[in-house]
């Protein structure tokens, strides 16, 4: 062992008794996270949705979009509040997609197998640094990231040159994307 590592070395250590430090990952990843309501208050379940997302442990909320309305994919139902957001974090791409889920669940959201329908809050993890992953409980880049506006449009606003693992630049997509059926949040007086 180099004589500088030594030198810091517990007393323990420098008598000859074993010790192993710890590493501490103090990396964080950059985590992208899309939100979306369609029913009672949307905006302001967005706004508490990014409340709760800031306070996530070993995590701090970096940039948060506009809010957007757009229409709903699927069958006839209210239009979408979305908004897009980038998380700073420690959490593993797991435990972060379960904390989104327990944030879901607190504003009422019951998941279920029926996709487009209304609901309370979604929260979608579009994007974990470089990482690409498709199992059954994860996906990314979340699927269809690449033709959704109403993702793409808010994500570009905060990160135009985030890299979307396989698909490109968020503000080139974007801009491919359009803004068809989608428009700025009315601001409240």
């Amino acid at each position: 062992r180099p004589a500088c590592a030594a030198a810091g070395a517990p007393a323990a250590a420098q008598a000859g008794r074993s010790w192993q430090r710890r590493a501490v990952n103090t990396a964080r990843t950059v985590a992208a996270i899309g939100l979306g309501a369609n029913l009672g208050d949307p905006p302001a379940q967005i706004e508490a949705a990014l409340a709760a997302l800031a306070e996530l442990p070993d995590s701090s909320l970096s940039a948060r979009s506009r809010l957007y309305r757009s229409a709903p994919m699927g069958p006839p139902q209210p239009d979408y509040c979305n908004a897009a957001c980038l998380l700073e974090t420690r959490l593993s791409p797991e435990a972060l997609l379960a904390a989104c889920h327990r944030v879901e669940a607190e504003a009422g959201r019951q998941r279920n197998c029926t996709r487009w329908l209304a609901r309370e809050l979604d929260i979608d993890l579009l994007v974990y640094g470089d990482l690409l992953r498709d199992t059954a409980q994860l996906q990314l880049p979340h699927p269809g990231i690449g033709e959704r506006n109403f993702v793409l449009v808010p994500l570009a606003e905060i990160a135009p040159d985030l890299e979307i693992p396989g698909l490109g630049r968020a503000g080139v997509l974007a801009a491919a994307c359009g803004c068809e059926g989608l428009a700025v949040w009315p601001e409240l007086p």
